[in-house]
C-alpha cells in the first residue's frame, strides 16, 4: 500500500495533464511533451555521465527543441537531421567510452516528441491516435502491475526486472490489445473495422510497450541506478514513467507513416 498510494496519486495527476493538454491542443500539447523530452535528456545525461555535463545537457536540449520546432510543419526529414546533429555534438562532448550512450540519449528524447507530433498532427485521426496510444499503454501497464501482483508465478526476466512476471505480462498485453481495438472500433465504426489486423497492431504495440519498460530497466542496471530521477513520486523519473509509451509511440509513428505517409500517420494506424 505504501508503494501503491503515491504511485496512484502521481498517475492521476499525470493522466489529467496528458488528457487536458491533448484536449487543449496546439502549444499546450506541444509544451507538455517537449517538457517530458527535455526531462529525459537531463535524466539520461545524468545517468550515463561523461565529460562536459553542462554543455552536453545544453546542446542535447537545444537540438531536441529545434527538432520539435520543425515538426510543427511536419518537416520530418529536417527534424531527423537536427536530431542526428544533436547526437553527434553530445557524443563529441562526452569523451571516450561515453559517446554512444550520450548520443543515444538525445535520440531517445527526440523520438518521444517527434513520434507524438507526427501522430497528433495527422490530417486524419490525429488526436484519436494519441487516445489510442494512451489506451494501449496505460491499460497494459496497469493490468500488468495488478496481474503480476494478484496472480504471481514465474518471473519474466529476473536478471533485468526482478518484479515482472509472465502472468503480469500476458494479462497486460491482452487487456491493452483489447482496449486499443475498442478505441479504433469507436473511431472508424463497424464498416471500416478489420478485427484481425487491428488486434494484431494493438497486441504488437502492447508487447513493444512492455519491451520499452524492460529496455529502461536494463539501462538502469547497466549504470547501477534504481530510478532515472525522483521527479515523480512513486514512479521515479520521467523515463521510468514513459519508457513503454516511448517505445509504443515510435512503433505507431513508423507504422502510420509507412502505410499512409507523414501527413496522415493516424490514418495509417486506423484504416486497414
Amino acid at each position: 500500500m505504501r508503494d501503491l498510494l503515491p504511485r496512484a496519486a502521481s498517475a492521476v495527476v499525470l493522466v489529467a495533464l496528458a488528457l487536458a493538454t491533448l484536449w487543449a491542443g496546439g502549444i499546450w500539447f506541444g509544451l507538455f511533451w517537449l517538457a517530458a523530452s527535455v526531462a529525459i535528456v537531463w535524466e539520461w545525461q545524468r545517468m550515463v555521465g561523461g565529460n562536459h555535463p553542462r554543455a552536453r545537457l545544453l546542446f542535447g536540449v537545444l537540438f531536441v527543441v529545434l527538432a520539435a520546432d520543425r515538426m510543427v510543419d511536419l518537416a520530418l526529414d529536417f527534424a531527423l537531421f537536427l536530431t542526428l546533429l544533436g547526437c553527434a555534438v553530445t557524443a563529441l562532448l562526452a569523451g571516450p567510452g561515453k559517446r554512444v550512450w550520450n548520443a543515444a540519449g538525445v535520440a531517445y528524447a527526440a523520438a518521444l516528441i517527434l513520434s507524438v507530433a507526427l501522430l497528433r498532427l495527422s490530417v486524419f485521426y490525429g488526436w484519436q491516435s494519441i487516445i489510442w496510444l494512451f489506451a494501449v499503454v496505460w491499460v497494459t501497464d496497469v493490468m500488468a502491475f495488478f496481474g503480476g501482483r494478484l496472480i504471481g508465478g514465474p518471473k519474466l526476466w529476473p536478471r533485468v526486472s526482478p518484479k515482472k512476471t509472465w502472468s503480469g505480462f500476458v494479462t497486460g498485453v491482452t487487456c491493452g490489445a483489447v482496449s486499443g481495438s475498442l478505441v479504433i472500433l469507436m473511431c472508424v465504426g463497424w464498416t471500416l473495422f478489420s478485427p484481425l489486423p487491428v488486434f494484431a497492431l494493438c497486441l504488437a504495440a502492447a508487447i513493444i510497450s512492455q519491451g520499452g519498460d524492460l529496455f529502461e530497466s536494463s539501462l538502469k542496471r547497466t549504470f547501477d541506478v534504481k530510478d532515472s530521477s525522483h521527479l515523480i513520486p512513486g514512479h521515479g523519473g520521467v523515463m521510468d514513467r514513459l519508457d513503454g509509451f516511448i517505445a509504443a509511440a515510435v512503433f505507431a509513428a513508423v507504422i502510420g507513416v509507412a502505410r499512409a505517409g507523414v501527413l496522415a500517420a493516424g490514418q495509417g494506424l486506423f484504416q486497414w
